[in-house]
């Protein structure tokens, strides 16, 4: 059967007792949301986690149109395990968290745990499901990351029944949606009309399942999106560098240095988090630096940076070690026509 293997070993990883794969993270809340208001419409939410997605959509929006109900407790910024308490009732069919992975809130602001809301959920009957986004299965900090992103593994352990997460992103692997808990609600799923609609192509498990191989063999530097989050500032500045001394020995038209900057992960993680990088600073002599910039992007392999302080910037968090010749070779080819 498709996806048997990679489900398996989705499930080991994510210290699941089952797990199943549907094309992106939003099409894993639509399945699951409407699998578990069939009956009972209502979906219990925080308004503090009623988040905007990529593309401009909006999570209330997607549950809307599953034909589920909202249910919005608590306030903006402060949400009390109460709050969930005085909403869940016989028309309940599912209490939902979503983690904010793409933004954060500080200051005057209270939200439950996952523990405190499956207490209630347990309780109550009711399944608790909850959106982790960002998909990280490895404690950021290993990562060298100060902010703690939850995993799958941690979410289910406070007795959270199913969490859904985004292949890419964290994981690193391709867009996909990943769900993973309990094994007869996972089984529940699995059997909807919707799955079918909503499953991956052959091309993407194939690409997942090397990622998950790759986590479960601890050989997370060989993903290319952890690669580039646990690279030191040590070595991007030995990097640099080589690739100045290289510009400044065959470009005589630029005016060259390295400089230090800051980055983010981007792609709807780690919101508050930054990391420390190297850039190589470019000011050509001949020509402005917009249509220096053009003629980078024009190059094979394009090559993207940005311009600040009237300097043309490459931030190497964003370039695979072996990829610094061919950025060598599109300076110089671009130095090449200004002159």
């Amino acid at each position: 059967r498709r996806g048997s293997y990679i489900e398996n070993a989705l499930a080991l990883l994510c210290g699941a007792e089952s797990a199943t794969i549907v094309n992106n993270c939003a099409a894993a809340l639509v399945l699951i949301v409407r699998h578990f208001t069939r009956t009972k419409a209502e979906v219990v939410i925080s308004r503090g986690e009623l988040v905007q997605i990529g593309g401009g959509f909006r999570i209330g929006e997607i549950i809307e149109a599953t034909g589920a109900k909202l249910h919005e407790v608590g306030a903006t910024n402060k949400t009390t395990v109460d709050d969930y308490a005085r909403a869940v009732g016989p028309n309940t069919g599912i209490i939902l968290k979503v983690h904010r992975s793409n933004f954060f809130m500080s200051g005057f602001v209270e939200s439950p745990s996952s523990a405190e809301i499956s207490a209630l959920a347990r309780k109550t009957r009711i399944p608790f499901v909850e959106d982790l986004g960002s998909g990280a299965v490895v404690a950021t900090e290993d990562l060298g990351i100060a902010d703690h992103e939850p995993t799958s593994a941690e979410a289910l352990k406070t007795g959270v029944d199913l969490v859904c997460f985004s292949g890419d992103k964290l994981f690193g692997g391709p867009q996909a949606g990943i769900i993973a808990g309990k094994k007869r609600l996972i089984t529940a799923l699995k059997r909807e009309p919707l799955f079918r609609a909503l499953r991956c192509d052959k091309l993407s498990l194939a690409a997942l399942q090397a990622t998950v191989d790759l986590h479960l063999n601890q050989r997370t530097s060989e993903i290319p999106t952890l690669a580039l989050l646990q690279i030191s500032e040590d070595e991007l500045r030995t990097r640099a560098a080589a690739i100045c001394d290289q510009l400044c020995k065959r470009c005589s038209g630029l005016q060259i240095a390295i400089d230090r900057s800051t980055a983010k992960a981007g792609g709807g993680a780690l919101p508050k988090s930054t990391m420390s990088s190297v850039t190589i600073d470019i000011v050509p002599r001949n020509c402005s630096l917009l249509d220096f910039a053009a003629r980078l992007r024009n190059s094979t392999p394009p090559l993207i940076g940005y311009i600040v302080n009237d300097r043309f910037k490459l931030d190497l968090r964003t370039i695979f070690p072996q990829q610094d010749d061919l950025v060598v070779e599109a300076i110089r080819a671009a130095s090449t026509r200004v002159l």
